[in-house]
C-alpha cells in the first residue's frame, strides 16, 4: 500500500487529518521536558553557555520551535490552490515526523500520549487516548 493510500481517509480526499491541536499538544509535551534544562532557578547553566551540551540544547529547542511553527499552515490549507495544498500537506507531515521523533525520546514519561507515536496519516481529528 502506498503512503498516499495509507494517508487517505475514507472518501479518498487524501487530506491529512491533523489539526493545530496535535501540534500544540506535542510541542507542549516536548517544551515541558526541555524547559527545566534551561531553568536558572535550579542552578542549571546548561543552554546558556558555549559548551557542546548547551549548544545541543539550544539547537534542539530551535528545532522544536521551527517544526511547531508549521501549524500556521494548517489554517491556510482550506483556501489554498490544490497544488499548494499538496505542498502544505507534505510540510505538515514532515514537521510532525520531526516532532514525533523528538517526543519519542520520552516515550516512558507519564505524560507521553499515544498519538505522539502515530504517523501523520494515522491521526484523526479526535485526540488519542493515552
Amino acid at each position: 500500500m502506498s503512503r498516499a493510500a495509507r494517508r487517505a481517509p475514507a472518501g479518498g480526499s487524501g487530506r491529512t487529518l491533523m489539526d493545530v491541536q496535535h501540534f500544540e499538544r506535542i510541542t507542549a509535551f516536548i517544551e515541558a521536558r526541555l524547559t527545566p534544562l534551561f531553568d536558572a532557578e535550579t542552578g542549571s547553566e546548561r543552554g546558556f553557555a558555549m559548551d557542546d551540551t548547551s549548544r545541543a540544547l539550544r539547537a534542539l529547542r530551535n528545532s522544536v520551535l521551527e517544526a511547531s511553527a508549521v501549524k500556521g499552515l494548517i489554517a491556510t490549507r482550506e483556501t489554498a490552490e490544490p497544488l499548494l495544498r499538496k505542498v502544505i500537506d507534505q510540510s505538515v507531515e514532515h514537521h510532525w515526523d520531526v516532532l514525533r521523533g523528538i517526543a519519542r525520546q520520552w516515550e516512558d514519561h507519564a505524560d507521553f500520549q499515544r498519538e505522539f507515536k502515530r504517523h501523520a496519516w494515522e491521526l484523526d481529528a479526535a485526540p488519542a487516548s493515552a
